[in-house]
């Protein structure tokens, strides 16, 4: 018998592709800094080379793992919102996919909770990739058309409340994973976050 069809098909994954999925798990194993290139390269089965060819270095692979996460999802959500003409709609099914996203895949979840923020040696924050800055740019286009219509609570700038429920995902997620990796007390389940969204979105929006 040969190999089982997942390893096969690992096998004949282009070079780029297995390198970026090696790198995600090793990254969420290990944590960013404490993997090396050569590890990613030994997992991934192919030669430093190919990673300097396709990423330049282990920073360009990481955000080639949060650009690819990005432009899975941002296609979704302009197709699930594009009939929809309610811009409140719009934002409750913009956060509700980007929540199931995240919950669904851990390992992306661990990466940009915990690594996506870090600022590195040089000064660049990773999280600002293209396809971040485009799901960006597609919620502010929410929001502004919110406030065009006058369901803002009067006096909340749009980018305001864009960054304010960004930073309750991120925060209200990375405490959750705390909660399971180092006993941090966030005991709350996704249940209780969807109600925090709910409450916090009444209290911005003209009801």
């Amino acid at each position: 018998m040969g190999a089982p069809r997942s390893q096969r098909t690992a096998v004949l994954a282009p070079s780029r592709e297995r390198i970026r999925e090696a790198a995600k798990t090793l990254f969420t194993e290990r944590g960013y800094e404490g993997t090396s290139t050569a590890a990613i390269c030994r997992l991934a089965g192919t030669s430093q080379s190919q990673l300097i060819k396709h990423f330049t270095n282990k920073q360009g692979v990481l955000e080639a793992i949060f650009d690819y996460a990005w432009e899975q999802v941002n296609p979704a959500i302009r197709l699930a919102t594009e009939s929809i003409p309610s811009p409140k709609e719009k934002l409750k099914i913009v956060l509700e996919m980007v929540l199931n996203f995240l919950e669904k895949d851990r390992a992306l979840r661990t990466l940009f909770l915990l690594e996506g923020r870090r600022i590195r040696g040089d000064g660049h924050m990773v999280v600002l990739v293209p396809g971040f800055l485009e799901f960006v740019k597609l919620l502010d286009g929410v929001l502004k058309e919110m406030a065009s219509r006058e369901e803002l609570v009067t006096g909340i700038h749009p980018q305001a409340l864009r960054s304010a429920l960004m930073g309750a995902v991120e925060g209200l997620l990375r405490d959750q994973l705390l909660a399971r990796t180092s006993r941090f007390p966030a005991s709350y389940s996704e249940v209780d976050m969807r109600s925090i969204f709910a409450h916090f979105l009444s209290s911005c929006v003209n009801q």
